[in-house]
Formats: structure tokens, C-alpha cells, sequence
């Protein structure tokens, strides 16, 4: 007799699973695989941004925090809005940094992986002005970092990856201009309208 395995997500989830991105859990059932545990009952995901490619992750093995849910719409914009203030990573032995780096990766954590990018970015400007390219190390789990983070975003805030990384990179350039006192004139000559959802007993038009 089969066992039954308190199931944490549904079918037509959108999940995060650990460095794959985010999934969509296509089916819950066990493997029909010569060797497999006819008992045990997978999550089979399929990743959003790689195509063809399908992931199976033991249902029972969400006591490792192999998986969680994609962030809500208002989590994702809290996120955004609190990247200026993420620390970086503190890396005192630059030995161990790709091991720092594989730890952020699965953590499965989205505050970790802007630690991460930010870490990386700051890391890959301080080589550029002396002279010198970004490690490979870098270059590697800098864009593997971003994927992940930006894959996430886009779903939760049902936007195209290219379209969050335009507002995070617009978002950049404002702190920039900010920062070293140059004038932002990008609504230069444009209308803005706002509507409020609820009556405002202050706002006259």
C-alpha cells in the first residue's frame, strides 16, 4: 500500500527549487522508474526558464527546505524596495569565497542572492578600474544569481526577466545620479496621473 505524504505545494504551483529557478509543479505521483520507491510520491517541476528540462524532488523531502513557494506580488515589491539597504557579503578569506557563494545560491533565499549580485558587482567595479576583468568565479554565480532572482521577480510581479532587470538598472541610476548630486530629469516634460483606489479627504484636484 502506497503511502500518503502530506503534500506542501499543489499542482500548477510556482516554486522556487533550490538552484534550478523557478518551477512549475507539473504533477505529484510516484516514479513508474525501474529502482525507484514505489511508495515515495515526487513533485515532478518543470523549470520556467529552461526548456525540456524536468526536475524530481521527493515530496517528503521538504523537511530540507529543498523547495518553497515564489514570493507574493507585495513581497517582491518590499524586496525591491529594501535592496539598497542589503548588506554585502563578508568575505574574510578569499578562499573560501566560492564556497560563501554556493552557500547563498541554496539557501533559496531571496535576500541572499542580492548579497550575492551586489557582492559581486561591487567586486567586478573595484577590478574594472584597476585595470582587470572579473574572475570567472565571479562572472559565474553572478549571472547564475541573477537568473535565479530576476526568474522570481518577473513571476511574482508578471513582468518579463528583461523588464526587471530595465527597473532594477533604472533603479541603480537613480541611487547613482542621487548619490553624486546629478539632476534627474527623466520625467522631463511628461504628465503623470495617479488614481486612488479609496477617497481621499485631503486630496483636491
Amino acid at each position: 500500500m502506497r503511502k500518503v505524504r502530506v503534500q506542501v505545494f499543489q499542482i500548477g504551483d510556482y516554486v522556487i527549487c533550490s538552484n534550478k529557478g523557478v518551477c512549475e509543479v507539473e504533477n505529484i505521483t510516484v516514479l513508474n522508474i525501474s529502482g525507484a520507491d514505489k511508495e515515495k510520491e515526487y513533485y515532478i517541476l518543470k523549470p520556467l526558464y529552461s526548456a525540456g528540462s524536468t526536475v524530481y524532488v521527493p515530496v517528503d523531502s521538504q523537511k530540507d527546505h529543498t523547495m518553497r513557494k515564489v514570493l507574493e506580488r507585495t513581497e517582491a515589491e518590499r524586496l525591491i524596495g529594501t535592496i539598497p539597504e542589503i548588506p554585502l557579503l563578508v568575505i574574510t578569506n578569499d578562499k573560501m569565497t566560492e564556497q560563501m557563494y554556493k552557500d547563498c545560491m541554496k539557501s533559496n533565499d531571496c535576500q541572499e542572492l542580492v548579497k550575492l549580485i551586489k557582492t559581486i558587482h561591487q567586486r567586478k567595479q573595484k577590478r574594472i578600474q584597476a585595470g582587470r576583468k572579473i574572475t570567472a568565479v565571479d562572472a559565474k554565480y553572478f549571472h547564475l544569481a541573477e537568473e535565479n532572482l530576476y526568474g522570481e521577480l518577473a513571476v511574482a510581479l508578471d513582468l518579463s526577466r528583461e523588464e526587471i532587470t530595465e527597473i532594477l538598472n533604472i533603479a541603480d541610476q537613480l541611487k547613482y545620479e542621487k548619490k553624486h548630486g546629478i539632476a534627474q530629469k527623466h520625467l522631463e516634460g511628461k504628465t503623470l496621473a495617479m488614481i486612488f483606489e479609496k477617497n481621499s479627504t485631503r486630496t483636491r484636484v
